[in-house]
């Protein structure tokens, strides 16, 4: 798969307050489903534990030939050989964060509701820019909101990949499609289904089929 293939479809974050073995038992359970590209999210745990968990975690998602992303963090994404690293505004320098990848690992940037930081991420090298809170989020109430209309304007004017975040689920992610986004990052939708694999598998077959 080229890399304009690989940013498209359900993107997985990892929840947190989870012990290792249930994050690398839900994980694998959505990369069954089909599910392609993982983000690796901790904010919580010491260095060692991070570090440990995103071993595992590269191991996983190679043996399925998925996308192992590091949220947040260009030191830790290196030295587990990720495949690349998810940066928000206050996370570190897009162009610096390049240089150290090189052209073929993925670079992602948060953008908020900003179509002006969209602009400075495309610049800069990004592969795909993020946007939300789509829609009220678990994970983070207190984010801004992002309007749909703003995956509409990427689509029309900025030859870059982008991503849908924040409330995301199953039931209005074809509208969050409609508007133009090419990868829905899912967090609670995805990891508290009932059946992991099941939910994912869903999710990716929205990408089958037209989005408008």
């Amino acid at each position: 798969m080229n890399m304009l293939t690989e940013l498209r479809g359900l993107y997985a974050i990892t929840p947190a307050a989870v012990t290792a073995e249930i994050l690398l038992a839900n994980v694998a359970a959505a990369l069954a489903g089909g599910c392609r590209l993982v983000q690796f999210r901790d904010k919580e745990n010491p260095m060692a534990e991070r570090l440990a968990r995103a071993r595992a975690l590269r191991a996983l998602t190679r043996s399925h030939g998925a996308r192992l992303i590091v949220n947040d963090d260009l030191a830790l994404a290196i030295l587990v050989e990720a495949d690349g690293v998810h940066l928000g505004a206050a996370d570190g320098d897009l162009r610096a964060a390049r240089l150290v990848l090189g052209p073929d690992r993925i670079l992602g940037a948060s953008c908020y509701a900003d179509f002006a930081a969209a602009e400075a991420a495309v610049a800069a090298g990004a592969d795909y820019v993020a946007f939300g809170a789509v829609y009220p989020s678990p994970t983070k109430p207190q984010a801004a909101r992002a309007p749909l209309a703003l995956f509409e304007r990427i689509r029309r004017d900025l030859p870059i990949r982008c991503c849908a975040i924040g409330g995301i689920t199953h039931a209005n992610a074809p509208t969050v499609l409609a508007a133009g986004a090419d990868l829905l990052a899912v967090i609670t939708d995805l990891f508290t289904a009932p059946d992991i694999a099941a939910r994912a598998a869903q999710y990716q077959h929205l990408f089958e089929e037209p989005a408008a």
